[in-house]
């Protein structure tokens, strides 16, 4: 029953803030601050998000098959690869590593 409730809590919370985000005036979001963080802050979420799935496990920093697999990505990144290249890039070192056990 707790899971539903926090599944509920967590709709209604979600819903709200969209709201907000709708409902903002749009001379709040013409200026230049506040479209500069619109711009911003997804990336630094992602990036964030990405760097925690990828070197974290459990509170300790782990360097394994990921790793290289980010490090394959931003190679092919620096050489300004097609997007779907840089994900075949790290999907394929990432596989590559296990293989070989990593």
């Amino acid at each position: 029953m707790n899971v539903w409730i926090a599944i509920g809590v967590t709709a209604v919370g979600c819903y709200l803030v969209k709201f907000l985000g709708l409902s903002a005036p749009a001379g709040v979001l013409e200026r230049p601050l506040v479209k500069r963080l619109a711009a911003l802050l997804p990336v630094a979420l992602l990036a964030a998000l990405t760097a925690q799935q990828t070197f974290g496990d459990g509170g300790h920093l782990m360097l394994d098959a990921r790793a290289a697999g980010v490090a394959a990505a931003v190679v092919a990144l620096l050489l300004r690869a097609p997007f779907l290249l840089i994900v075949a890039a790290a999907v394929a070192v990432t596989a590559g590593v296990r293989a070989l056990g990593g």
